[in-house]
């Protein structure tokens, strides 16, 4: 039997409304997300628009992927410069931009080589890859028996591999058999890190700052003992900094707050502007070295548009501007946030530019606030109960941040 055609509103009808496009959504998305029920059509900075014209001050920048801001003029500058000149090749070929995107990001962050791809899960994916290679030919891991160590409530993707290693229920049930090769351990505890890496160790793989889990910090002193523990051992040393890097918490990278430096690096979000998907691992020569051609690639990862904003994106961090501005506004953000704590606010955890703010539960829930800060004109993004994150773009006033953290006040003191 043939099904009936769908009927769908006609443009001719007019514009349609956020109500009308979050029901449109509703059976032809997969309902893979729960997101506020705002419909942002226009974006300038720090500041967004609804279909009617609604605005809010955007406090989570796509959870660091504007970390430059909607429609950054040096990014869109460069994407439209590229646009017009070349956009894929795939690797098959070489392209005129990816030299110059993989020499000034090595000189950023101060390693060798860069295994360009598109997502930050696939980043992760390319690095586990690369940590079993290395460790079977460089380290004489018998085959098949590498293991990564990890930590309890990361957050590194949603691949089949990476949910194999969450901590995470919503994140795993329903997608095993899962797959096998990791130890968990819990986040900022050394003693059981140095537990769990022994002689089949190819890595430890760590957020500097778990970000998905609420902004948890860890303590002074626990990126450095990972350090010298994966040295120790001989097994790599491999930092995300999806979330926290890029200028997010006051340095270029996260680990340069106990002056780190990882065997892998893996960055994404931020790295394509809020424009294209661009992430990449970046390394020492001799661990990255281990890939020989057909052993991995990405028909998109290293595109030439891709490296163009990607360069870009390297441009705007070679000044400092950002990764300064994110450490004097941020605090801002604690003296704000540190005057709230008893006034509905039970607790919170800064760094930079990004917090994760725990709400009073008598006051309400994570998305409750959310949703009344919206209703403010205000946009943030809920986590783990009654936690909210603020993450704004590192483009922020001061001004802004105050009314932000304003209207914060208010929803608290109104409730929900």
């Amino acid at each position: 039997m043939t099904a009936p055609a769908r009927t769908r509103p006609s443009s001719a009808a007019g514009p349609r409304s956020s109500a009308d496009l979050i029901r449109a959504e509703e059976p032809v998305l997969a309902h893979n997300y729960h997101p506020l029920p705002v419909v942002v059509a226009h974006a300038e900075g720090t500041w967004v628009e609804d279909v009617e014209g609604r605005r809010y001050l955007d406090m989570l920048a796509g959870y660091s992927a504007l970390n430059f801001g909607h429609r950054n003029p040096v990014l869109i500058d460069a994407a439209h410069r590229q646009l017009d000149r070349l956009t894929l090749t795939s690797r098959a070929f070489h392209n005129d931009r990816l030299a110059q995107f993989a020499e000034s990001l090595a000189e950023l962050t101060g390693l060798d080589m860069v295994l360009p791809m598109n997502t930050g899960a696939e980043a992760v994916e390319s690095a586990i890859k690369v940590a079993r290679k290395w460790a079977y030919e460089v380290k004489g891991v018998a085959p098949d028996r590498a293991t990564i160590v990890v930590a309890a409530d990361n957050f590194h993707g949603r691949t089949t591999t990476i949910v194999s290693f969450s901590t995470d229920e919503t994140a795993r049930a329903g997608f095993g058999p899962f797959t096998p090769g990791f130890r968990v351990v819990p986040y900022n505890d050394l003693a059981a890190l140095e537990a769990a890496v022994d002689e089949t160790t190819a890595a430890v793989l760590i957020e500097p700052i778990q970000g998905e889990a609420g902004v948890v910090i860890p303590d002074d002193g626990y990126l450095t003992g990972v350090r010298e523990l994966t040295r120790r051992a001989g097994c790599l040393f491999i930092a995300d900094e999806i979330q926290s890097g890029l200028g997010r918490t006051g340095t270029t990278l996260a680990v340069e707050h106990e002056e780190v430096v990882p065997d892998l690096l893996l960055l994404g979000k931020a790295l394509g502007g809020g424009i294209v998907p661009v992430s990449a691992v970046v390394g020492r020569r001799d661990v990255l070295g281990v890939l020989r051609p057909g052993e991995h690639g990405s028909t998109f990862g290293g595109n030439p548009l891709a490296a163009a904003v990607g360069s870009a994106v390297v441009g705007l961090l070679e000044t400092g501007e950002y990764q300064s501005r994110a450490a004097e506004l941020g605090v801002v953000l604690v003296s704000g946030l540190t005057a709230l704590v008893g006034r509905g606010v039970e607790g919170f955890r800064s760094r930079g530019l990004w917090a994760g703010v725990d709400i009073d539960p008598a006051i309400g829930t994570g998305r409750e606030i959310s949703e009344g800060l919206m209703r403010e004109g205000v946009l943030v993004k809920d986590t783990h109960g009654s936690t909210i994150r603020l993450a704004p773009p590192l483009t922020i006033t001061g001004e802004e941040l105050h009314s932000a953290l304003g209207a914060l006040e208010k929803v608290l003191s109104q409730g929900v």
